[in-house]
């Protein structure tokens, strides 16, 4: 009399599918990380020996990582004073919490850094997807996460993402807004103050400002790259106001550098803004606290946040693939932009 008949098993399945144990789950699971060819020749491996997991192993491996990724090339001290960051997490952490999910922020010290980084979180399901920031012209992580399969949503123009999914503002659009805004006032030496050059967003603004004041006719606009923080903001206002040919007005890539470009023209004893008008950007309220209130490219950056995060949970469940622009900074005149000085006025 024979025994009862041995019970098929996932190692039954892969071995004849020719594939490893892992592949058979990842298949079973609809994870990444297996081809449309390979996953069939599984799934008909699976139906010829009448396997199925079973519901715990199904319980078990499908239990929903409820956590989303971030990892940040900047210093923790100026992350701690950078409003636009701590806008833009807030925002994320709106959604997050509404779905019992949790963000994983991480700071890291380079770009080779932060893909290893997210290959520890991936490869160890520590994440279900991640949000990428700062992006460069050729950047490395690209090609380096799109071959781990990781999902993520890129926040950058889409020229500089690669496949991943963009959201981005349409920065030089928001630039040439600014300097017109500017020239209307009658200023014709315009200076920027800008980010990091390597930075894909700083490069979009930096040929922004060029191609608008080289079209209005205007003088030369200087541009100067900084890390964003206020000691270098400071230094770089310092360095256009000690110039012969100083600017009438001065455009800034962040609220903290204006501020301290506030800071300088007092120090040096110029008035914002009759000898000199500043313009900030992102409009947090820095720009409302301020003496006399900074004027700024305003931007609802909780609400950039929040989109990113709903738009990973899409890309997560594989319903969102194509770019999404969030509405484009919009100047708010206040206190520190007014006219040009008079002709025969010191600048």
């Amino acid at each position: 009399m024979s025994g009862p008949p041995e019970r098929v098993t996932i190692k039954d399945v892969a071995a004849r599918a020719g594939v490893s144990k892992g592949a058979v789950s990842l298949a079973f699971n609809h994870k990444p990380g297996v081809s449309d060819a390979t996953r069939e020749r599984i799934f008909t491996a699976a139906r010829e020996l009448g396997w199925a997991p079973s519901a715990t192993a199904r319980s078990l491996s499908n239990q929903r990582v409820d956590t989303v990724g971030l990892a940040l090339c900047r210093p923790a001290r100026l992350l701690g004073i950078e409003p636009f960051y701590m806008d833009f997490i807030s925002g994320i952490e709106s959604v997050l919490a509404d779905r019992s999910c949790s963000l994983l922020l991480r700071l890291v010290r380079d770009v080779d850094e932060e893909i290893a980084l997210y290959r520890h979180w991936w490869r160890g399901r520590m994440i279900a997807g991640g949000i990428l920031v700062d992006f460069r012209q050729d950047d490395p992580r690209v090609p380096s996460l799109q071959a781990l399969g990781l999902p993520a949503v890129a926040v950058g123009h889409p020229s500089l993402t690669g496949a991943f999914p963009a959201v981005w503002t349409d920065d030089a659009t928001a630039v040439g807004e600014a300097v017109r805004y500017l020239a209307a006032l009658g200023h014709r030496r315009i200076a920027r103050v800008g980010g990091p050059a390597e930075l894909g967003h700083s490069a979009i603004r930096a040929e922004a400002f060029r191609s608008t004041v080289r079209g209005l006719g205007l003088e030369e606009g200087r541009q100067i790259a900084t890390g964003f923080d206020e000691k270098e903001g400071a230094r770089a206002t310092r360095s256009l106001l000690l110039a012969a040919d100083r600017p009438t007005a001065i455009v800034y890539d962040n609220d903290i550098m204006a501020v301290a470009g506030a800071g300088v023209a007092a120090e040096m004893g110029l008035v914002v803004p009759d000898d000199l008008s500043l313009l900030a950007w992102d409009d947090s309220q820095l720009c409302r606290i301020t003496h006399p209130t900074l004027s700024a490219m305003s931007h609802d950056v909780h609400h950039f946040g929040a989109e990113v995060a709903r738009i990973l949970f899409d890309v997560v469940d594989g319903t969102h693939t194509g770019p999404h622009q969030v509405p484009t900074p919009t100047l708010t005149p206040r206190g520190s932009t007014a006219p040009a000085p008079a002709p025969g006025r010191p600048a």
